[in-house]
């Protein structure tokens, strides 16, 4: 009786034991990143599983990845600054947006808080007065495949005609809301930004009532830099 035929030569399936490590660091970093929002008062569900499912760290800088998923703010390019992510989260739960309204977004940044608006069902609107930022960002958005977004480069506190915005934030800290922006909110609109009083930025909230009366509150402190008017020349 002859010997079987010799069957192929079994093959050797690498273990990623560095993938499946890297994998779970991730996971435990996406889960405390949660819990420290939730301590800091953030219970929204819709908004705490935006900031879990849009991954900071593809709109971090490179050299800050390992920061992105915690809260502080990072050093962007143009002189810049990347907003913490417990204010970020402070300033969206203030907006009390709702899917499927219209958002109009000064500031666009990095593209992270867009891409969170855009998770969250709006359609936005954003205006970034740096190039050089605005280029980086559309990548980003496209990496996350973001939903509705319309980016250009520009200026955000300047006057835009015939436009109205159920939502506006403001990424950024102004000395007084410029009425050019304040004439974008439609009737029940409703604006977020930060305030500069007494020298230091603190949550700004103005509503639009149905009868078009604006009524401002200003809320706690807040960690924001300042927006300026115009586009930047060089960068």
């Amino acid at each position: 009786m002859k010997d079987p035929a010799p069957g192929p030569d079994p093959i050797d399936l690498p273990f990623d034991g560095e993938g499946d490590r890297r994998a779970e660091e991730q996971a435990v970093g996406v889960a405390s990143f949660i819990l420290s929002l939730r301590a800091r008062g953030i219970r929204d569900t819709a908004l705490l599983r935006a900031m879990e499912l849009v991954p900071r760290e593809v709109f971090a800088p490179r050299r800050f990845s390992d920061l992105a998923r915690t809260d502080v703010a990072l050093p962007l390019p143009c002189g810049q600054t990347m907003t913490g992510p417990g204010t970020v989260a402070a300033m969206l739960l203030a907006l009390r947006l709702a899917p499927g309204q219209r958002v109009f977004e000064v500031g666009t940044g990095t593209g992270y808080v867009t891409a969170l608006l855009a998770r969250l069902g709006a359609e936005v609107a954003t205006v970034e007065r740096f190039s050089t930022l605005a280029e980086s960002a559309r990548q980003h958005l496209r990496i996350v495949e973001a939903g509705k977004v319309r980016m250009e480069v520009g200026d955000g506190l300047a006057l835009r005609p015939r436009e109205r915005f159920d939502r506006i934030l403001l990424n950024g800290t102004v000395a007084g809301i410029p009425e050019a922006v304040t004439s974008l909110l439609a009737p029940a609109g409703r604006l977020v930004g930060a305030l500069a009083v007494e020298g230091l930025p603190r949550l700004v909230t103005v509503v639009r009532t149905e009868e078009g009366e604006l009524r401002q509150e200003i809320g706690g402190p807040l960690r924001l830099s300042p927006l300026v008017r115009g586009v930047a020349e060089t960068l």
